[in-house]
C-alpha cells in the first residue's frame, strides 16, 4: 500500500509531476497567446510591422528626428 506499485509514494510523485507539467503548460499557453496576438495584428493592421521595422531596421519616417539617448549607467 505504501511502497508498491500504485502506493501512496507513487501517487505523491505523480501529483508532483502533474503540478510541474501544469506549470510548463501555462508558460507555453502564455507564449502561444502572445504569438496569436501578433498574428492577428499582422493580419489586421500595420502596427507590428512598423514596430519591427523601427526596432530591427532603424526605420525613421520622413520629417522625423532621431534621438539616441545613452544611459551612462549601462
Amino acid at each position: 500500500m505504501w511502497l508498491g506499485k500504485g502506493g501512496w509514494l507513487n501517487v505523491i510523485s505523480l501529483h508532483k509531476q502533474i503540478d510541474q507539467q501544469l506549470k510548463v503548460n501555462e508558460q507555453i499557453k502564455s507564449k502561444n497567446d502572445i504569438l496569436l496576438a501578433v498574428v492577428q495584428d499582422l493580419k489586421n493592421g500595420t502596427d507590428v510591422i512598423e514596430g519591427k521595422a523601427r526596432f530591427d531596421l532603424g526605420l525613421i519616417k520622413k520629417n522625423e528626428t532621431f534621438f539616441l539617448i545613452i544611459d551612462k549607467k549601462n
